[in-house]
């Protein structure tokens, strides 16, 4: 190919990768999401405040769920910035951005920059990825962490470098010490099946692999002694409802194995089309496509096995089937094979030929494109955010022109003419849901509304007490003070002298009439915000939906 017009073909992408970049930060402002992020951070904050990196803690309980990567490199984050909304974020937005950059390697291994650049923009625009940079919990983490490892054993593999191993091992012990051994699926299922399906039955069977697992037992040996320490050392602890819970079992077993056979403590009700639908929504706008690519794929890669690659295909098509078949299951479990999915779809697009194949593309993404554009009209008809000014519209309009310029530049013979309207529209919609929906959503999570005005209207300290509920993380970290645990109808031991109280109206005004002395000082309104139902979203049938929360002060 022509140089000029390689770097024709190139040149916009470049812009728009800076562009898609920015677009992953803009929810890094925006207060973290109840229950599982304001959860997860407050694990990490209740580790720097008791200088204990070792066991995690929630309310002052053991804490066995997830395994301690993340809370590590949360927690480092806090110690550099403190306690805020974006220094938990920032380490799972960079560890995604560097999947990013690990598909960008990965993709021009296997096939061409061109596709490699595709790759990154595809993987960076969609949905379920940007969300996930807003609502941080393990899976930003764990998608850059598999796909990198992917890449250093395919290069141990393919260069027989030890450096490599070393480094994908490693990778690969950080990924089992976030989510668990069923890292272990995607990035064992693409090398496995690469060799398999290959027939390169000497290199599946290479020693090199029994010393990867060597160095990924020995890299993960801080977080098996870690849980000893807390779990396996001491019997007498209640964990689950009982005793004698080991931490290293459930680390290897029940986190996963457990959930995956539902006879763990955690349970769930599994249903084998729910990553279908799930990835209808969460890869989208390029989610059509990516059923497209999947199925040329495996219909021309049969005829020709030895020629095609298998890990990407492999990686990903293994842990969407095992996921379909467990019984614990949730929307972002998926994204950690999003960017097999990116290259996948993107090898397809720049491979495309056929106009007629082209034009039926363009059709399809049109109509999903104009839907996508009714949706967000619709909601911002019907939910009316509280949260937009005149600068979220002129960016919006700047988007809608450039929609309307910029797939000028190609023909419609041309894929690149639909994939740039696709990006836009992505660009569009997210631009939108981070700018004006989320933060007037949030301010609906009257937990966190309520710490902040706390902090700025209690110049005397005086202690804070709150009702429990399930969604009182939020309070929890972003009080700038302890916070005190009342039962649910605002009984228990309450603090000495004058204190604050936060909790639902009901529950405040059952101190009027146990004979104490209450100041109202502030009302917020609460909704579940990560539980969306058509009726909270309709501004007129909202009020029905919302909890009146109370700020009082309260004299025995």
């Amino acid at each position: 190919m022509d140089p000029q017009q390689a770097d024709y073909k190139t040149k916009w992408l470049y812009l728009f990768i800076g562009l898609a970049v920015l677009l992953n930060f803009t929810g890094l402002f925006i207060p973290i999401l109840a229950p599982d992020g304001t959860l997860y951070a407050v694990i990490a904050k209740t580790m720097v405040q008791r200088n204990d990196y070792l066991q995690l803690f929630v309310h002052n309980a053991d804490w066995l769920d997830k395994p301690h990567f993340p809370f590590w490199i949360t927690a480092f984050s806090f110690k550099l910035f403190g306690f805020t909304t974006w220094a938990y974020k920032l380490p799972g937005i960079l560890f995604m951005l560097m999947g990013a950059w690990y598909t960008y390697l990965f993709a021009k291994t296997l096939y061409t920059k061109e596709i490699a650049l595709w790759s990154v923009l595809i993987l960076l625009t969609s949905q379920h990825i940007i969300l996930s940079n807003n609502d941080v919990r393990a899976e930003p983490y764990l998608t850059g962490l598999i796909i990198a490892s992917v890449y250093h054993f395919y290069k141990a593999y393919t260069r027989n470098s030890f450096g490599q191993l070393v480094l994908a091992s490693l990778f690969t012990a950080c990924a089992i010490m976030t989510k668990g051994m069923f890292a272990l699926v995607p990035i064992g299922g693409a090398m496995v099946c690469q060799l398999a399906i290959t027939k390169q039955w000497k290199q599946l069977f290479n020693l090199r692999w029994l010393l990867a697992a060597v160095l990924i037992l020995v890299f993960i040996l801080p977080e098996i002694y870690c849980l000893y320490e807390q779990f396996d050392a001491h019997p007498e602890k209640v964990v689950f409802n009982r005793q004698g819970v080991s931490g290293i079992k459930f680390f290897f077993w029940d986190s996963q194995f457990g959930r995956f056979f539902n006879t763990g403590p955690i349970k769930g009700h599994g249903d084998p089309s729910f990553f279908v639908h799930t990835t209808l929504w969460a890869f989208l706008p390029w989610s059509l496509i990516l059923f497209a690519a999947i199925w040329h794929f495996i219909k021309t890669g049969i005829k020709d096995v030895q020629k095609r690659e298998w890990l990407c295909i492999s990686g990903a098509i293994l842990t969407f089937l095992l996921f379909s078949a467990s019984k614990f299951q949730l929307p972002h479990y998926l994204n950690i094979v999003f960017p097999f999915f990116a290259i996948l779809t993107a090898q397809y697009l720049v491979g495309l030929k056929s106009d007629r194949t082209i034009k039926t593309i363009r059709a399809v993404q049109i109509g999903l494109m104009v839907l996508l554009l009714l949706v967000i009209a619709a909601l911002h008809y019907f939910f009316k955010p509280t949260q937009f000014w005149w600068d979220d519209a002129l960016a919006l309009l700047i988007w809608l022109g450039l929609l309307l310029i910029v797939p000028g530049n190609f023909s419609n013979s041309d894929f690149r003419q639909t994939a740039f309207r696709t990006l836009i529209v992505a660009f569009v919609v997210n631009l939108y849901l981070n700018f004006v929906f989320y933060p007037s959503l949030l301010k609906y999570q009257a937990g966190s509304e309520a710490a902040v005005w706390i902090n700025q209207h209690n110049p005397q300290k005086l202690p804070v007490a709150q009702s429990w509920e399930d969604a009182n993380y939020p309070m929890e970290f972003y009080l700038n003070q302890p916070i005190h645990l009342l039962a649910e109808d605002g009984s228990g031991k309450l603090p000495n002298g004058p204190f604050i109280f936060y909790g639902p109206a009901d529950v405040a005004a059952t101190f009027t009439a146990k004979g104490y002395k209450v100041q109202h000082l502030a009302s917020f309104e609460r909704y579940w915000v990560s539980r969306l139902k058509p009726a909270f979203l309709n501004k007129a049938t909202r009020n029905k939906l919302l909890t009146q929360m109370e700020v009082i002060r309260v004299t025995k």
